[in-house]
């Protein structure tokens, strides 16, 4: 065979072995009989093999049709398939971001609905893995990575504004049989150690006056989002960002027990390809993200200046 086969051919022959009829194939590409069944005859030529049988009037598919068909008929569908998702996409832009699991689990998801408000013609397609990826695949848009190094070469990287860490537990623990005032009194309760985060609790006590802290026990999580869930359970003190523990600090579910020296740092860093830095979706999606991130940052200054002043109370 050593032209392609016709489209007309396939579209004729993926036709008439789906609706087992030369005439309602023809009916259907609105063609007559004899032109349904002159393409089947040249796809038959082409290939060197039978595809149907003629019984009088009907036709049935031979077994190679048969097999045929089925490759056929998938292809179709997969056709189908991508012009029903392009057509429904119409005029929007999809934009990909990657992020941590636990940014993107404890703060992003939250406000995406804020984003859709603003940007209705961007749709965000949500990544979320601790390993970092590589944009110059081209798959992803925006990578959002915790402990935020250097660049690689083409890549343009926007960190985070400072981020704190501090104990955090639920109301019920702090003032429970071994009440939560000051930091020596974390000395009697279960440590959540939080494995991947950049600052732990050596050096919290360190900062701290070196508190006596029982750092061999208590639960351990890789990702902060579980930290962050398992204080809310009342498994002990986790130590982690007054970023990602945002919500459950609103809510109630966690408090600062008691003011004391927390831990700054830059948590997270925004990472995109130069090349592609000032693609609208993208500067729309950095733009809004940092606006978000320094009401955030309004907020933690807030917060923990109602802690200090209910400890000096």
């Amino acid at each position: 065979m050593r032209n392609r086969v016709s489209i007309k051919a396939i579209q004729a022959f993926e036709a008439a072995a789906r609706l087992k009829s030369f005439a309602l194939a023809a009916e259907e590409l609105v063609v007559t009989p004899s032109a349904v069944s002159h393409q089947i005859k040249v796809l038959e030529e082409q290939l060197g093999l039978r595809l149907f049988h003629r019984v009088h009037r009907s036709v049935v598919l031979t077994e190679a049709g048969r097999q045929y068909a089925v490759e056929i008929t998938a292809a179709f569908v997969r056709i189908e398939t991508a012009t029903r998702n392009i057509a429904t996409a119409g005029g929007s832009t999809v934009l990909t971001v990657h992020s941590t699991p636990s940014f993107a689990t404890q703060w992003l998801m939250r406000r995406l609905a804020g984003f859709n408000e603003r940007h209705p013609g961007i749709d965000i397609r949500l990544h979320a893995t601790l390993e970092p990826v590589d944009l110059g695949q081209s798959v992803v848009d925006v990578d959002i990575r915790y402990n935020p190094g250097a660049p690689p070469p083409g890549v343009v990287l926007i960190p985070f504004p400072d981020d704190t860490v501090v104990p955090m537990c639920s109301p019920e623990l702090a003032k429970g049989l071994k009440p939560i005032r000051r930091p020596r009194d974390l000395g009697q309760h279960t440590m959540i150690h939080s494995e991947v985060t950049i600052l732990g609790w050596r050096d919290w006590a360190r900062r701290n006056g070196n508190v006596r802290l029982d750092l061999e026990r208590g639960p351990r999580f890789d990702r902060s989002f579980m930290a962050i869930r398992a204080a809310v359970d009342r498994l002990g003190v986790c130590l982690d960002s007054l970023l990602l523990a945002e919500q459950e600090l609103q809510s109630g579910k966690l408090i600062v027990p008691f003011s004391s020296m927390g831990m700054n740092v830059t948590g997270h860093g925004f990472y995109c390809l130069k090349a592609k830095a000032d693609l609208p979706k993208i500067r729309s999606f950095r733009e809004w993200l940092f606006e978000e991130l320094a009401e955030s940052g309004a907020w933690q200054e807030s917060f923990m200046a109602d802690v200090v002043r209910k400890a000096e109370s």
